[in-house]
C-alpha cells in the first residue's frame, strides 16, 4: 500500500518545496516509464510545474520536447505524432482559451481513433464558477467526446502534500492517473475500444513551481519494487473477434487510417479491395481501379452481399451508400472513436479472419477485369527514339518538339498529385488535406504501398501543416530516413499557417508543404451550392478568394520557398535531397 503522506515528507525540508512540482513529477515520470517519448508545451503560468519538468526530461534525453506559442498548433503537433507512432503525445497548457484551443485536435483524435493526452492546468475548484481570472469549465469542453470503452474527461484532485522519496500518497495516485490515462488513450484494456483523447485537468494551487524532487523520473521505488499504485487501473476485456465464412459476395472497403491489414484481409480471402487514397492501403493484386463507377455498376456493386470495412471512408458518395444498404452486411473492423454505422446494423469487431475454403474467382475476375478496363495511365508518351535519330531534318524537329513540350507541359491537377505520387516511397510520408486535390488524387492515383496520412475524422481543413510536422517528428526520430510530404490546398495552407513557426533550438524536420494554389476554395465547384447561388455570392461567402504572396509568407517563417509551374520543375524540386523546411507552390487554373 502507499505510504502515507506523513512519512513521505509533507512537512519537507526542501528549499521552495511544491506539491504542483511534485505531483507533477511524479505524472510525467510514470507516463516516460510507459512509453511517452513526446512532449508539446504551450507556455502559461499555472502550467509552469508541468513545463519546466518537461524541459529537465528533454535534458536528461527522456522526451524529444516541442514548444509552440499556439495551443491549436500543439494538439495537432501531438496528432500527427500520434498518428504516425500510434503512441500518445503529451500537450501541456494554461487554464481558460489555451484548454479551449486543443478541442479541435482532440475531435480530430476521437473521430480517428488516434492516442493523444492532453495535460490542461486550471485553477482549484475553490476558485472555478465565481469569475476568478482565466478560469472555465475545462472538463465540459472535451466530455462530449466520453464513449463507453474511455473516460476521456478527468478531474485530478489538488495536489497538497510535498514528497520528498516519491512515495506517498499523493505520488501514487499520481502515478495512477497517468498510468489510467495511457491505458485509456491507447485503448489497450477494453474490447472495441480505440485510441483517442484523453484530459487530465489538473487543478493546481500556488506555489504553482518550485524545486525539482530528488527521485525525479526514477520508474522503480528506491528498494527497487514497482512504485505502490492504488487500484485505478481500467480493468481488462477479451478482443471481439470474427472468422469470415467465403460465401457471400465480399469486398474490403478501406477508408482513412485503414493500414495494411485491409489489404492483408483483401489478399487472404481473394476479395476487391477498394482502396481510398488515403487508406495506406492502396497496394497490392486486388486492388480496385475506377471504384466509383464499379459500385454504381449493377452487375458489379449491386451483387455485393457483404463489406468489410477498415478506417474511416468519406471521399466518395458510393462507398457511403454502399455501407448504408439495408439488404448488405457490413461489418466494421474497429478503428475509430465513433462506431460506424450507416445501416444501424454494422456489426463492429476488433479482428477478423477467414475461413478456410475456396476462393470465388468468378467474383474476384469479375471485378479485377472491370478494374484493368478502368485504370487511368499517367505516364507521359515515350520518346520517339527514331524520330530523335532520324536523318530527315523535319522528322527530327518534330521528335525534339514533342520532347520539349513534355517538359514544358504546365502542371493540372491530375499532373500535380501525380508528381508527388511517384516521387513518394515507403520510407517518406505523405499527408493530404482535405481540399479539392484529394478527391483528384483518389480518382486518379494507381496502387502504391506507402503510408499515407490524413485528418478524415471530421474531414476538416485544421492543422493540417502542425499534423505533418508531427508525423515528421515521429517518422525521423532517432535518423531515420525519409521526407515527409504534405499536399493542400491554399485556404487549408491559410488556416494553419501559425504551424509554420519553429523555435529556432529545435531541429527543423524533412518537410515539403506543396500548395496548390488556385486562389481560393474551388471545391465548391462540385457541390450544389455552385448551381444555386450567384457568382457574386459565390466569390464572397463559399471561394473566399485570397492574393497571399506565399513567397514573403515562407521567408518570414524561415522556410525554403520554390515556384513551380512544370512538370519536370516539380519533379527537380520533389527527388533534390531535403534539409530541411520547403514551401512549394504550385499554380493552378480556377
Amino acid at each position: 500500500m502507499p505510504h502515507d503522506a506523513a512519512s513521505s515528507g509533507a512537512s519537507s525540508t526542501r528549499v521552495n518545496a511544491s506539491p504542483a512540482t511534485d505531483a507533477s513529477a511524479a505524472l510525467l515520470s510514470e507516463l516516460i516509464s510507459l512509453g511517452l517519448r513526446h512532449i508539446i508545451v504551450s507556455p502559461g503560468s499555472r502550467s509552469q510545474a508541468l513545463a519546466l519538468l518537461a524541459a529537465e526530461f528533454e535534458r536528461r534525453g527522456d522526451v524529444q520536447l516541442h514548444v509552440r506559442i499556439d495551443e491549436r498548433v500543439a494538439g495537432f503537433l501531438a496528432l500527427g505524432i500520434g498518428r504516425e507512432s500510434r503512441m500518445p503525445a503529451a500537450v501541456i497548457c494554461t487554464s481558460g482559451t489555451a484548454a479551449a484551443n486543443l478541442l479541435p485536435a482532440a475531435l480530430e483524435a476521437h473521430h480517428s481513433g488516434v492516442p493523444l493526452i492532453l495535460l490542461t492546468a486550471d485553477r482549484p475548484p475553490e476558485l472555478r464558477g465565481i469569475g476568478a481570472n482565466q478560469t472555465t469549465d475545462q472538463l465540459g469542453m472535451f466530455a462530449g467526446l466520453a464513449d463507453a470503452g474511455r473516460l476521456v474527461a478527468i478531474d485530478v484532485p489538488v495536489p497538497t502534500d510535498v514528497d520528498d522519496d516519491g512515495l506517498g500518497v499523493q505520488s501514487a495516485r499520481s502515478r495512477a492517473w497517468a498510468r489510467r490515462a495511457w491505458d485509456a488513450a491507447t485503448g489497450s484494456r477494453r474490447a472495441l475500444a480505440t485510441a483517442g483523447p484523453v484530459q487530465l485537468n489538473l487543478g493546481l494551487r500556488e506555489p504553482l513551481a518550485g524545486a525539482l524532487p530528488t527521485w525525479l523520473g526514477a520508474p522503480t521505488a528506491p528498494d527497487g519494487s514497482p512504485w505502490p499504485i492504488e487500484a485505478l487501473d481500467l480493468p481488462e476485456e477479451p478482443r471481439a473477434h470474427l472468422t469470415l465464412a467465403r460465401g457471400p459476395r465480399t469486398v474490403v472497403l478501406a477508408g482513412a487510417g485503414a493500414g495494411p491489414a485491409a489489404e492483408q484481409l483483401a489478399h487472404e480471402g481473394g476479395w476487391p479491395l477498394v482502396a481510398e487514397i488515403l487508406s495506406g492501403a492502396r497496394f497490392g493484386r486486388n486492388v480496385v481501379h475506377g471504384y466509383r463507377a464499379l459500385l454504381n455498376d449493377p452487375a458489379l456493386g449491386g451483387q455485393i452481399e457483404r463489406v468489410v470495412v477498415f478506417g474511416h471512408p468519406t471521399l466518395s458518395r458510393e462507398t457511403a451508400a454502399l455501407i448504408s444498404r439495408a439488404d448488405t452486411e457490413v461489418i466494421a473492423v474497429t478503428c475509430t472513436g465513433e462506431p460506424l454505422n450507416l445501416n444501424k446494423a454494422t456489426a463492429h469487431v476488433d479482428a477478423v479472419t477467414v475461413a478456410d475454403g475456396e476462393t470465388d474467382r468468378e467474383w474476384f475476375g469479375a471485378w479485377m477485369r472491370a478494374s484493368q478496363a478502368a485504370a487511368v495511365d499517367l505516364s507521359p508518351p515515350p520518346p520517339d527514339v527514331e524520330g530523335l535519330h532520324s536523318t530527315d531534318h523535319a522528322e527530327r524537329l518534330r521528335a525534339v518538339a514533342a520532347e520539349l513540350d513534355v517538359v514544358r507541359l504546365e502542371l493540372d491537377r491530375v499532373g500535380l498529385v501525380d508528381a508527388i505520387w511517384r516521387a513518394t516511397w515507403p520510407h517518406d510520408r505523405l499527408l493530404f488535406g482535405s481540399s479539392r486535390i484529394v478527391r483528384i488524387a483518389d480518382e486518379v492515383l494507381p496502387g502504391k504501398a506507402v503510408v499515407v496520412h490524413s485528418n478524415r475524422g471530421l474531414a476538416g481543413i485544421d492543422g493540417t501543416i502542425a499534423t505533418g510536422m508531427g508525423i515528421a517528428a515521429a517518422s525521423q526520430i532517432d535518423g531515420q530516413a525519409g521526407v515527409t510530404r504534405v499536399l493542400l490546398g491554399d485556404l487549408t495552407l491559410l488556416h494553419d499557417v501559425g504551424a509554420m513557426l519553429l523555435p529556432p533550438v529545435e531541429a527543423a524536420p524533412r518537410i515539403q508543404v506543396i500548395v496548390g494554389n488556385d486562389g481560393g476554395g474551388t471545391i465548391f465547384d462540385d457541390l450544389e451550392v455552385a448551381a444555386t447561388a450567384s457568382a457574386d455570392d459565390m466569390t464572397r461567402v463559399q471561394y473566399t478568394p485570397q492574393d497571399v504572396d506565399l513567397e514573403q509568407l515562407a521567408r518570414a517563417y524561415g522556410w525554403e520557398y520554390h515556384r513551380v509551374t512544370t512538370r519536370s520543375a516539380l519533379d527537380q524540386v520533389l527527388t533534390t535531397a531535403v534539409g530541411g523546411r520547403q514551401l512549394i507552390e504550385v499554380p493552378l487554373a480556377r
